[in-house]
């Protein structure tokens, strides 16, 4: 992450740590159309895994600002002082959506799920684009019921929901 977070300028850096916070916090996460320029595809989510697992650790593990500090050595200090900034003014807010998804994961429960690879072809231009779409098919259990749970998600919205709960899954072993 270090050298990723150092290709965004300065002065854009609090926004784009605000919006992975935002992303942490259940709203809207940062979108790679507007980073585009900064990072290609594999920056990218290498950069938005590494961001948002720092503020993860950081708050989950009730982290010193003095180790913060230590752990983003060799980042630029404005860099630095960008992300210390995020992290103590949104530290709580970080904290309950953290507590929040754990309480959320021990209340449901995914019972089966089944998935499947199509190309969308509703219309001819669509057609020509060939987007290959997934479809998740989850059967969550909730308060002793079960609960069927369809989604349709592109290339990016399915990377976005592989890296949410690979970050997901860190944060329960953290807690472990």
């Amino acid at each position: 992450m270090v050298w990723l977070v150092e290709k965004l300028p300065v002065e854009q850096c609090p926004q784009f740590l605000h919006k992975v916070i935002d992303g942490i916090c259940g709203r809207a996460h940062p979108r790679f159309q507007d980073y585009g320029s900064i990072w290609n595809l594999s920056e990218w989510l290498e950069v938005l895994e590494e961001s948002t697992g720092v503020f993860k650790t950081m708050v989950g593990q009730n982290v010193s600002e003095e180790e913060v500090f230590k752990q983003l050595d060799g980042l630029n200090s404005s860099h630095q002082q960008a992300i210390m900034k995020c992290l103590k003014g949104r530290k709580d807010e970080i904290k309950q959506a953290l507590v929040e998804k754990t309480s959320a994961m021990s209340s449901a429960h995914l019972q089966d799920f089944d998935w499947q690879l199509k190309l969308a072809l509703s219309s001819d231009k669509i057609s020509v684009l060939q987007m290959p779409l997934v479809n998740l098919d989850l059967d969550v259990r909730e308060n002793d019921k079960i609960k069927p749970i369809s989604i349709e998600m592109n290339k990016e919205e399915l990377q976005n929901l592989i890296n949410s709960l690979e970050s997901a899954n860190k944060v329960v072993l953290q807690l472990k």
